[in-house]
């Protein structure tokens, strides 16, 4: 078993570290979590969510309270505010395996199953992020492996029950209604195999979600006593916003292109494991087919009926997904090595197929890399740098096709279905690998770092507290003003808020937008701009 950890640690611990160059903040969420979890910290104010004196209870408080330890702990920083992501992922990667070990009944399954969580993107790309999702994630599945472990027969059971809610509940502090996501896609298993493991009815699964809810409970008492109904006025708008409000225009079938582009190409491997769990008899048990299919086509269902459709809803699918693709790379290595196998065209076409794919990935990264084709720029993305993951799994995903031929029509038996699957899953770990070194997995707002490196402004933000001229509190709110986001984050001392520019004292600085007309006084002079800011001295 160590071994077995060691293994995972030495597979995702690299991909969580890797980066080189410059790295910046993505203004929305990571920086809105960074303000308001330092605003905690310098007030002192533990319980109000704040974005500048006015109430932010949209969310529970889990990631503002882990964030302002850290930053106590660590300093303010990038690297600070994401450890906590990256500590849950860890622990998420391990927690799929043992999940995965009692659902498919194979350690090799298991391991293969956290291996492909490990190199989904979008699952890697959060677990770099100052964001909830992945601790929210993390602290699901420590709920289901803790279910599982409670249909265990002795007295252990009571401690596992307990423990399961337990997760639930705190897991309400880090992502307040979310958390309960998970366990709505274990309905169908928690539902039907009732008579046998009795969940539902089980007084110790209560009594530990009781326990868990505590903290946050408090907080909302405690929160009412000071602000009254406001507190459950906004917690309960947004969630009323995200299920009802039509927000980015996604259809109901946004998930079904969305999550194969972004974890490609492993979803497109568990909807071939749904069919190979169908047919298969060697699981623990049968009754956790409920589990590895119903989860999945649940969770899909529910959060594609939900009006707000956004990318990373979908990572709560993710570990689910990674067992099915496990279960049919697993079917696909068998039938790679048995050579009179009905399905052997299948595997062949497969490889043909990558091989394929991979020539139009390495033709498009070098001509792209090499600037014979121009695709434009971006804002948060060096398109360029970009190019280069295009050529690395284009390398990679190549051998397949390669080591087909060889083992089959140049007899090289020594070439078994492990080369066949290192063939699918190196090449996807090193260009994740490669997007960590070259800084796409770090550096989300490259122009910031170097107008606040400027001679004129890197003198005046670190010695002098800098005020900020905002009309609306919305700005700095989610889904509010990228640009002063980041500015907020970066500001090391923070002055005061204002409403007018007229407000502003005399021998002072701020951050102003341009909706403020500077050259109908001369009392202001701009020092450098950002975007659409700019930094102000009051003569």
């Amino acid at each position: 078993m160590p071994s077995i950890y060691l293994s995972l640690f030495l597979w995702i611990i690299p991909l969580l570290l890797f980066h080189s160059g410059p790295v910046s903040m993505m203004p929305q969420d990571e920086a809105m979590y960074g303000i308001r979890a330092r605003l905690m910290l310098e007030s002192g104010d533990w319980i109000t969510p704040q974005s500048w004196g006015e109430l932010v209870y949209e969310k529970t408080p889990g990631p503002y309270w882990w964030l302002g330890l850290v930053y106590k702990l660590f300093g303010i920083s990038e690297v600070s505010s994401r450890l906590p992501a990256q500590i849950a992922c860890v622990f998420s990667i391990i927690l799929t395996y043992e999940i995965a070990k009692i659902l498919l009944g194979s350690k090799r399954l298991a391991w293969l199953s956290a291996a492909i969580l490990g190199v989904s993107f979008l699952w890697l790309q959060g677990s770099r992020l100052t964001t909830a999702n992945i601790p929210t994630m993390c602290a699901a599945l420590l709920g289901i492996w803790c279910l599982l472990k409670a249909e265990s027969p002795g007295k252990s059971r009571l401690y596992w029950s307990f423990a399961a809610g337990f997760s639930v509940g705190i897991g309400f502090l880090f992502r307040g209604q979310l958390i309960f996501l998970p366990f709505i896609g274990l309905l169908p298993y928690l539902i039907v195999e009732h008579r046998r493991h009795k969940h539902l009815t089980n007084p110790m699964l209560y009594l530990g979600l009781f326990f868990g809810l505590l903290p946050t409970l408090i907080w909302f008492y405690l929160s009412w006593q000071r602000y009254g109904q406001v507190v459950f006025d906004q917690f309960l708008a947004l969630v009323n916003r995200i299920t009802l409000e039509q927000r980015n225009n996604h259809s109901p079938f946004y998930y079904l292109w969305n999550t194969p582009v972004k974890a490609f190409p492993w979803p497109l491997f568990s909807i071939l494991g749904i069919f190979v769990v169908l047919r298969r008899r060697t699981f623990a048990d049968k009754s956790y087919k409920l589990i590895l299919i119903g989860y999945p086509l649940t969770i899909l269902t529910v959060i594609s009926l939900v009006s707000t459709r956004l990318p990373h809803y979908a990572l709560i699918l993710y570990p689910f997904l990674a067992m099915l693709a496990a279960v049919a790379l697993d079917w696909l290595g068998k039938v790679y090595e048995i050579d009179d196998s009905k399905y052997k065209g299948f595997v062949r076409n497969l490889s043909y197929a990558f091989g394929f794919l991979a020539v139009l990935l390495l033709i498009a990264g070098i001509a792209i890399y090499s600037g014979i084709l121009n695709v434009g720029t971006s804002e948060e993305l060096d398109i360029q740098q970009a190019s280069l993951l295009g050529v690395v799994l284009g390398l990679g995903w190549l051998s397949l096709p390669i080591l087909w031929f060889m083992r089959h029509n140049l007899n090289k038996k020594i070439i078994n279905a492990n080369f066949w699957l290192a063939g699918l899953l190196l090449p996807s770990w090193l260009a994740i690998a490669t997007a960590g070194c070259v800084g796409l997995l770090g550096n989300y707002s490259p122009d910031i770092k170097p107008f606040l490196q400027q001679k004129e402004v890197a003198s005046v933000v670190q010695n002098n507290p800098i005020n900020f001229v905002v009309k609306e509190t919305e700005a700095l709110t989610t889904g509010g003003d990228k640009a002063l986001l980041l500015l907020t984050f970066y500001t090391p001392r923070w002055g005061k808020r204002y409403q007018q520019l007229s407000q502003l004292p005399p021998d002072s600085y701020a951050w102003v937008s341009s909706e403020f007309n500077l050259n109908s006084s001369p009392k202001y002079r701009s020092l450098g701009r950002f975007r659409k800011w700019q930094l102000v001295t009051s003569k």
